[in-house]
């Protein structure tokens, strides 16, 4: 949609068709799209997103400066990367992502590439009687990425307390010092995301230790 093949090309027409057909179908059903792929309410203004100079250059894509910049790409970008997988080749068996499971591998694979040290379902020190198992430990940076699927209605109002539970546990392991919190909200079960995310996000800290939690509801 972004990138054009350049006027003097043999496929711009084409292309420049295909994307006000899409544009149009778009503002049609009370949508208009923006830059980057984003979809968004007639009348929502969208917030613009600068190019980031780590992201490209002459000789293609480059390694994100900051390994939060790195999984803010990744995660906002899960749906669309789900999407050639789910929508393959004739002929193709197509990948489904209807259980936590298939989005945390989908998610290890997109990291792999970027990040050398990716420990899944490491256990965190024992507290109040029992341990949990980490999605993913990134030792090297301190950090624990936490994704919790929201299956049904009744699951989406326990994701607040699980993830309670999943911080005290996560703050006593000396290699978590910032806990990520992915919430994949596929069919928008979540009662009130914004309030989960102010509940939860910021410095978390008693005798045991202290952890930096980011939320990101998708």
């Amino acid at each position: 949609m972004d990138v054009s093949p350049g006027e003097n090309s043999e496929g711009f027409q084409e292309w420049k068709a295909n994307r006000d057909r899409v544009v149009q179908v778009l503002e049609e059903n009370g949508f208009r799209y923006y830059r980057g792929g984003r979809v968004l309410p007639t009348g929502q203004v969208a917030e613009e997103m600068p190019e980031s100079p780590a992201l490209s250059g002459p000789g293609g894509p480059m390694k994100p400066s900051e390994i939060d910049e790195l999984l803010e790409i990744l995660l906002k970008g899960l749906r669309r990367a789900m999407h050639p997988l789910t929508h393959r080749r004739k002929g193709a068996q197509a990948l489904s992502f209807s259980t936590e499971y298939d989005v945390q591998d989908l998610l290890h694979a997109l990291l792999r590439p970027w990040v050398a040290d990716i420990r899944p379902e490491e256990f965190t020190p024992s507290y109040a009687g029992s341990s949990t198992r980490m999605d993913f430990l990134l030792p090297k940076q301190t950090l624990v990425i936490e994704l919790k699927f929201v299956r049904d209605r009744n699951h989406a109002k326990k994701i607040g307390d699980e993830l309670i539970v999943d911080i005290d546990h996560y703050q006593r392991h000396p290699d978590c010092n910032h806990l990520w919190c992915v919430v994949f909200d596929q069919d928008h079960l979540l009662p009130n995301a914004e309030g989960l995310k102010a509940d939860l996000e910021g410095e978390r800290s008693t005798k045991d230790g202290k952890v930096h939690v980011r939320v990101l509801v998708l």
